[in-house]
C-alpha cells in the first residue's frame, strides 16, 4: 500500500485558519484532498493534523466529507506519521505533502511515486534538488525507512524534526532519487501563506477548474501568460 499523508493545521501566523478559507467554492483543505486523490499511484489518504481545538472544524468537516483523519499530538510530528502509518495497515511508501499547496499537482505525484519504485530508494523527492515551484513538493519514503528513523529518534528529535527531514540529511544512509521538471521553475512559489496567495489561488482556481479540477503545472503555467494581475507568482 503507498499512503499519502496530507498535513494540515489550522494555525498560520499570516492567514489564521487558512485551511477551510474558500477557494472556488469549498474549503482550500477539500481542494487538496480532491487533487491529491486524483494522483493513480496513491492507495490511501490520511489527513494528519493536531488534537487541539483549533482543529476541531476542520477535522469534522472533512470527516462529514467521508475523508479518514487522524488527530494527534502537535508537537510529536514523528509520532503522528508512525500513528498513521500504523492505522493503515500494511504500507511499503509513504507519501508526505503539506497542507498550504492547493496546486499539488496529481501528475507530480505519480511521476515521483514511479520513480521511487522504479529506483528502489529510500526516498524520492523533487524538494531536494529543486525544479518544481514550491507548493508542488512531494516527498516519498518507505516505511522501513521512516520507522527506523522514528525508532532511533529521541523525544526532543522526534518533537522537533520531521522525520522526513531527518532522512533527507542522511542520503549516505539513505538512497535517495530526485524527481526533476522539464526546465528549472524553483523560483515561483504557488504556496498559501497569506491574504495575497488565497486570492492568486483563487485567481488561477476561477480560470481552470470548471474544466478540469485536476489540472496541473503546465495548465497554471499557461494561466499565468498575460494575466498582469497574477504577475508576481509567475515566471
Amino acid at each position: 500500500m503507498i499512503l499519502a499523508i496530507l498535513q494540515a493545521r489550522m494555525t498560520s501566523p499570516r492567514l489564521p485558519g487558512k485551511a477551510m478559507a474558500p477557494l472556488r467554492g469549498e474549503p482550500m483543505i477539500l481542494r487538496q484532498v480532491e487533487r491529491i486523490r486524483q494522483a493513480r499511484c496513491l492507495s490511501k489518504l490520511i489527513v494528519a493534523t493536531s488534537d487541539e481545538a483549533v482543529d476541531d472544524p476542520m477535522a469534522s468537516f472533512l470527516v462529514a466529507r467521508g475523508q479518514t483523519v487522524f488527530r494527534g499530538a502537535s508537537e510529536n510530528l514523528t509520532r503522528r506519521f508512525m500513528r498513521c502509518v500504523e492505522a493503515a495497515g500494511p504500507v511499503s511508501h509513504v507519501v508526505r505533502i503539506k497542507g498550504d499547496s492547493p496546486f499539488v499537482d496529481p501528475g507530480v505525484i505519480d511521476e515521483t511515486i514511479r520513480l521511487a519504485l522504479a529506483t528502489g530508494v529510500a526516498y524520492a523527492s523533487n524538494r531536494v534538488q529543486r525544479t518544481f515551484p514550491m507548493g508542488l513538493e512531494v516527498e516519498v519514503v518507505t516505511a522501513q525507512a521512516l520507522t527506523r528513523t522514528a525508532a532511533e529518534a529521541d523525544e526532543a528529535t522526534a518533537a522537533g524534526t520531521s522525520p522526513l527531514a531527518q532522512i533527507r540529511s542522511q542520503p549516505e544512509r539513505y538512497p535517495q532519487a530526485h524527481c526533476m521538471a522539464r526546465r528549472d521553475w524553483s523560483a515561483l512559489d504557488w504556496r498559501v501563506k497569506t491574504p495575497a496567495d488565497l486570492a492568486f489561488a483563487n485567481g488561477v482556481y476561477g480560470a481552470l477548474h470548471a474544466d478540469d479540477p485536476a489540472f496541473g503545472l503546465e495548465d497554471v503555467l499557461g494561466v499565468l501568460q498575460g494575466r498582469q494581475d497574477l504577475a508576481r507568482w509567475a515566471a
